[in-house]
């Protein structure tokens, strides 16, 4: 893996990440295929979007259907999916935190019962790397406890310490295979900073983890319901700290504004679940703000959901239809306003990275920033 900085503005950074599988133009953002798939895309529609890389579910995978199932074809998940671009996969710790309900944490790892079938589940750090290697991961990550909001200084501290243990004994277990000799995994494997909201546990979390030399850093534990100030106080903490020559990795943040807030203080890679479940929910994204295409308003409006936009949804169909399709519960609706929302998305990455290599990103985040966030309200 190499990781090129092309060009800066103040923080923000342009950059070109390569693998084997292919380059990714930094900032990217990375749309989300939990299960092997991106939600109502096909991988060419991913490509024809311009789609560079995408993030798979190292747990949800692990359950269904397997990893020794996905590891029978060649070239593993990217054969399973028909993706050949490279993919990244998380490794289960956002779970520890999404299902609290459903598990024990204990030194070793964590105890499950299965969301699918209720089943005893046990992932530790080890078993976590073993996943992500049989699923032929570009870009793995390091398991982690995802600490919850709110955490008092000595839990989170408790959980980041656990965190950079584990992180530790992911590392030699992936690099080495868990037996010792020197073996080539198919990625590299990415370490994820913690602390909560609590700058010196960061600044520790980073430290442990440059112990290792991990290919990139991720910054995790954000988005489990602080505050916007918060978030970007954590932001502004590790922007001078985060080594220089790595890719850096914002975990499941998603809004327009917040991309733009995290860039410029550095960021490189995101993904989140944003844009393809608030397709999903009729939510749509356009120039003028979140259009909510179940609104009545659009139930006779011939327009199309955003002249501004050249997508080939905006292209061909008109509000009206698009909000016939959702009323009807019609599967081209969802198809149709997915590719829209990733349209979206992945044009406004590579508006990003124009803005930094004409160094005026400010200018851009000012109308990013202005942008309304409601969706009630009809957009003009």
């Amino acid at each position: 893996m190499d990781f090129e900085l092309l060009g800066t503005e103040g923080a923000a950074r342009l950059g070109r990440l390569t693998l084997p599988r292919g380059a990714i133009d930094t900032p990217a953002f990375m749309p989300v295929g939990t299960y092997g798939t991106v939600k109502a895309m096909t991988p060419v529609e991913l490509e024809q979007l311009g789609a560079q890389i995408v993030l798979a579910n190292t747990f949800h995978l692990m359950l269904r259907p397997g990893a020794a199932i996905v590891a029978l074809h060649r070239g593993a998940l990217h054969g399973f999916m028909g993706w050949q671009r490279p993919i990244l996969t998380d490794s289960g710790g956002f779970q520890v935190y999404s299902l609290a309900r459903l598990r024990r944490i204990d030194e070793d790892g964590v105890s499950f019962r299965s969301p699918v079938d209720g089943a005893p589940i046990r992932l530790r750090p080890e078993d976590a790397m073993d996943v992500q290697r049989a699923l032929g991961a570009d870009i793995a990550m390091a398991f982690d406890e995802c600490t919850g909001y709110p955490a008092s200084h000595e839990q989170a501290r408790e959980s980041m310490q656990r965190s950079m243990r584990w992180a530790l004994r992911g590392y030699d277990h992936y690099y080495r295979d868990g037996g010792g000799s020197e073996s080539s995994p198919p990625g590299q494997l990415f370490g994820i900073v913690q602390g909560g909201m609590y700058s010196d546990l960061r600044f520790e979390s980073l430290q442990r983890l440059q112990e290792r030399d991990f290919a990139g850093y991720a910054i995790g534990g954000l988005a489990v319901g602080e505050s916007e100030p918060q978030r970007v106080q954590v932001l502004d903490a590790l922007a001078t700290r985060l080594p220089a020559d790595r890719p850096r990795y914002l975990m499941g943040i998603g809004y327009p504004h917040d991309i733009v807030t995290a860039v410029l203080r550095g960021v490189d890679l995101f993904d989140c679940v944003v844009p393809m479940r608030h397709a999903r929910n009729g939510h749509l994204f356009t120039s003028q703000g979140i259009l909510n295409i179940r609104n009545a308003a659009y139930q006779s409006d011939p327009e199309p959901l955003d002249p501004e936009c050249d997508c080939s949804t905006c292209q061909r169909y008109s509000r009206a239809y698009l909000r016939h399709l959702d009323r009807c519960n019609e599967i081209l609706g969802l198809r149709l306003a997915t590719l829209h929302n990733l349209h979206f998305y992945l044009q406004l990455m590579r508006a990003i990275r124009a803005a930094i290599a004409e160094q005026r990103l400010r200018e851009l985040a000012e109308r990013v920033m202005a942008w309304p966030r409601r969706t009630g309200a009809p957009v003009a």
